[in-house]
C-alpha cells in the first residue's frame, strides 16, 4: 500500500484553510496505483467476493472532529485503542438485577461484529458532502423522525422497519451496523447480485438502460439499473415509496428514521482499488426531503474467510408485540 503522508498533509492543508477536500480524496487515501482490477470472463472489472464495512467512523461529524475532515493517523490508532478498551470494560463490568421500569440494557460485545477501528481512510464521518459532514435534512423530517421515536410503542408503523424484519432499503442496507455488515456481490454478463448480510435482502440490479418501471410503483428497495464508466461500477435507482426508512441503526445518529419519498433517487459508484479495497460511493437526492443532496462515501474490504449464516428475522421475532404490549400495559399500570 503506498504511503499517504503527502496527501494527508495536502487535505489538512484544505481542511486549515476551511476548503473541503475533494469529493474523491477518500478513493485515494486508500488506492493502489500499482493495482490492476481483474476482469470477469465477460471482460467486466471483477469485483465478485464477500465485502465488509464494519467501523466506528459515525455517518455524520461529530462536534469532536473540530470540523476536520480527516484524522491524523494518531487520532486513528487512539480511537482504535479507546474502543478496545470500552468494550473490554463493559464486558467485564458485573452484570445487575433489572428493577421494574429499568433497562433491560442490551448485548455482551462477544454478540457484536461493529469494529474496532475507523475507517482505513481516516475520515471523521460517512457523509463527505456537504463538507461539514451533516446530511441537510429538512425541519419536517427531522420532526418526524422525532414524532416516531418518542411513539414508537403506540404503532407498528413508528417502529424502525429493521425491528420489523422488513428491509434496510437502499443505501441504509449498505451501512454499517452493530452486526451482519457483510455484503456478497455475484456478476453475470446481463446483471450485478447484492445479497446484504442484514435480513439477507437480495439486489438483483441489471446491467441495462432499459426505462425504470412506472413511476407510480414504489418499492422497498426501488428500482435499479446498472452501467459501467470505465473501471468504476454505477448503480441508479428509483421508484421508492414512502413507508421506508433512509436509515435503521442507530449508528445511522440524525438519519435514523429519516423517511424515504416516491422522490428519492440513489446513484452509488463501486470502485475497486486495490485487492482488498471496493470504494462505495452513494448521492441520495430527495427535494421532499433534504434541502439539497449529499454524499456517503467508504471503503468495503474483502473478508474471503467469512461465513455468511442464514438471517432468520421474522421467526422467533417477538420484540414488536412485546414492544406494543409492553407500552399497553405502562399505560394502564398505577403509577
Amino acid at each position: 500500500m503506498p504511503t499517504r503522508a503527502p496527501l494527508t498533509a495536502a487535505l489538512a492543508i484544505l481542511t486549515l484553510a476551511g476548503i473541503a477536500p475533494p469529493a474523491d480524496a477518500q478513493v485515494e487515501r486508500v488506492r493502489d496505483p500499482g493495482w490492476t482490477t481483474p476482469r470477469t470472463p465477460d471482460g467486466q472489472p471483477d469485483l465478485q467476493g464477500l465485502w465488509g464495512n464494519k467501523t466506528i467512523t459515525p455517518t455524520e461529524r461529530p462536534d469532536s472532529a473540530g470540523g476536520r475532515a480527516y484524522l491524523t493517523d494518531e487520532e486513528m490508532a487512539a480511537a482504535a485503542q479507546q474502543q478496545v478498551s470500552s468494550l473490554r470494560a463493559q464486558d467485564a463490568a458485573p452484570s445487575e438485577r433489572t428493577t421494574a421500569g429499568g433497562q433491560l440494557g442490551a448485548y455482551g460485545s462477544y454478540w457484536l461484529d461493529g469494529g474496532d477501528a475507523v475507517l482505513s481512510t481516516g475520515q471523521t464521518s460517512l457523509v463527505v458532502d456537504p463538507p461539514d459532514g451533516l446530511a441537510p435534512i429538512k425541519a419536517w423530517a427531522s420532526e418526524t423522525r422525532a414524532y416516531y421515536l418518542a411513539h414508537e410503542g403506540d404503532h407498528y408503523q413508528y417502529l424502525s422497519t429493521l425491528d420489523r424484519c422488513l428491509s434496510r432499503g437502499v443505501p441504509g442496507s449498505m451501512l454499517p451496523a452493530a452486526y451482519n455488515n457483510t455484503h456478497r456481490i455475484v456478476q453475470t454478463p446481463d446483471y450485478v447480485v447484492l445479497q446484504h448480510e442484514m435480513i439477507h435482502d437480495i439486489r438483483i440490479i441489471p446491467l441495462s438502460d432499459r426505462p425504470h418501471i412506472d413511476a407510480r410503483i414504489g418499492l422497498w428497495m426501488g428500482d435499479a439499473r446498472a452501467h459501467w464508466e470505465g473501471e468504476v461500477l454505477v448503480v441508479e435507482t428509483r421508484n421508492f415509496h414512502n413507508r421506508g426508512w433512509l436509515a435503521t441503526s442507530g449508528a445511522g445518529r440524525r438519519l435514523k428514521g429519516i423517511l424515504t419519498t416516491p422522490a428519492m433517487k440513489v446513484v452509488e459508484r463501486y470502485e475497486r482499488v486495490s485487492e482488498q479495497t471496493i470504494m462505495w460511493t452513494v448521492t441520495v437526492e430527495d427535494p421532499n426531503v433534504y434541502t439539497k443532496p449529499f454524499t456517503i462515501s467508504m471503503p468495503l474490504t474483502a473478508e474471503p474467510d467469512y461465513v455468511v449464516y442464514e438471517y432468520a428475522c421474522h421467526e422467533g421475532n417477538y420484540s414488536i408485540p412485546n414492544i406494543l404490549t409492553g407500552a399497553r400495559k405502562a399505560e394502564t399500570s398505577e403509577p
